[in-house]
């Protein structure tokens, strides 16, 4: 009868509805979970990593470029750069470490990838895979993080090329598109509104129904641990999509290819902001005052050697009180302050104390934590130089910079 038929089909809906919502939860405990683990190592890791990272960037500035040493330092700070960057994704699926927003264009991002050394180095391990760019021009303007975002296609894309066994295709292509109706995504529906989408389509060996319920999983991965990725590739996907209010769809059917399409919101500024780059301009001081404040020796001394070979004055102290007695008898120009300090005042602390009695003080906040509620603190109170360790020369360089307000 009719109305049996009409009753089926509504058990059969909300069937599917409650497994997305278990999906959901199942995901979201997750990430809570992997939110806390990661918050409790990640201090700890970034200051290890800063100076793996940095401390080769000095040692390159004083070798030739023909000395046989270079690459040593080069593939130290490479290995430094990698390990660096799953603690990055780690961090990112917190939820609290959003980086900042500019209006983009995806276009822009994707041609700015094809030249990238990770592309170059994908295409050269898949020799027999060939990727074609099909781009709508004109595109429209997107709001996101663009590291996060070509990082995220290029996860994808990665995945699309090491699915493929031998000859293959793989196809990237742009549009802009306006849903004037809701329509089915991954897991969710996809609001009607006005999108930039990118589609990555390949011929590789497709997926199981299983394969896509977990995809988005940390740490679910069909490669060998350690030889394929840290299995955070589609989760930082997935995170990334969700802080600009975008969506996923997926088809695929094994042996028969996938396709994968984010999409984007419009945005209707038209004003494009590039992000900072990473390069050695304008970085060096004339002898202005530095105070380094971190309960980390080595950090201390990191900083120190930096700023030093940068052309500042430096001191330094280990703790927020004897920063503040510090500055009680003598001025810096610039404080870069720790945000996290033990036994002690933590670096908010510090800042408030300091600005009690030097308001017109100017900080530069260093963190190997994801952004919290005390560093957010900060900046309301009006600090709005904040970099996160492991830092490079060029960024501490420039936030000193700009924190001097000379850049």
């Amino acid at each position: 009868m009719p109305e049996t038929e009409a009753l089926k089909k509504r058990i059969k809906a909300l069937e599917d509805q409650l497994k997305r919502a278990e999906d959901e939860l199942r995901r979201s405990k997750i990430g809570d979970h992997l939110g806390s683990y990661a918050g409790i190592v990640a201090h700890d890791l970034n200051n290890l990593l800063a100076g793996i990272i940095t401390y080769p960037e000095l040692i390159l500035m004083e070798l030739s470029e023909d000395n046989p040493l270079r690459k040593h330092a080069c593939a130290i700070k490479l290995a430094g750069e990698k390990a660096a960057n799953i603690v990055q994704d780690l961090m990112m699926l917190t939820h609290d470490s959003a980086a900042a927003t500019h209006t983009l264009n995806l276009n822009e991002i994707i041609s700015e990838l094809k030249k990238s050394p990770d592309f170059k180095a994908m295409r050269a391990g898949h020799p027999d895979v060939k990727v074609v760019f099909d781009l709508e021009i004109p595109l429209d303007n997107i709001k996101g993080a663009s590291a996060q975002i070509t990082k995220s296609v290029m996860n994808i894309l990665r995945n699309s090329v090491e699915s493929i066994n031998g000859q293959g295709r793989v196809t990237v292509s742009t549009a802009n598109r306006r849903l004037k109706a809701p329509e089915r995504g991954y897991k969710q529906m996809i609001a009607a509104g006005d999108y930039v989408t990118v589609t990555i389509q390949d011929t590789g060996n497709g997926m199981t129904e299983k394969d896509i319920s977990r995809l988005f999983e940390p740490f679910y991965t069909k490669k060998v641990m350690g030889r394929g990725g840290s299995g955070l590739s589609m989760a930082v996907v997935w995170e990334t999509i969700r802080q600009v209010n975008g969506y996923i769809n997926i088809i695929s059917a094994e042996d028969r290819g996938t396709t994968f399409t984010l999409y984007f919101p419009v945005t209707g500024d038209n004003d494009r902001k590039k992000a900072p780059h990473d390069e050695m301009v304008n970085c060096r001081g004339n002898g202005e005052s530095m105070l380094i404040v971190d309960d980390m020796a080595e950090q201390r001394e990191l900083a120190c050697a930096i700023l030093k070979r940068l052309g500042y004055s430096v001191c330094s102290v280990p703790c927020g009180e004897e920063a503040v007695e510090y500055l009680r008898a003598k001025k810096a120009d610039m404080v870069i302050l720790d945000m996290i300090m033990d036994p002690g005042i933590d670096g908010l602390e510090t800042f408030k104390r300091i600005s009690e009695f030097r308001p017109d003080q100017r900080f530069v906040i260093v963190s190997g934590y994801a952004e919290t509620e005390r560093l957010k603190e900060i900046q309301r109170m009006g600090c709005h130089f904040c970099i996160k360790k492991p830092y490079s020369i060029a960024e501490i360089g420039e936030a000193v910079k700009k924190g001097l307000g000379v850049l």
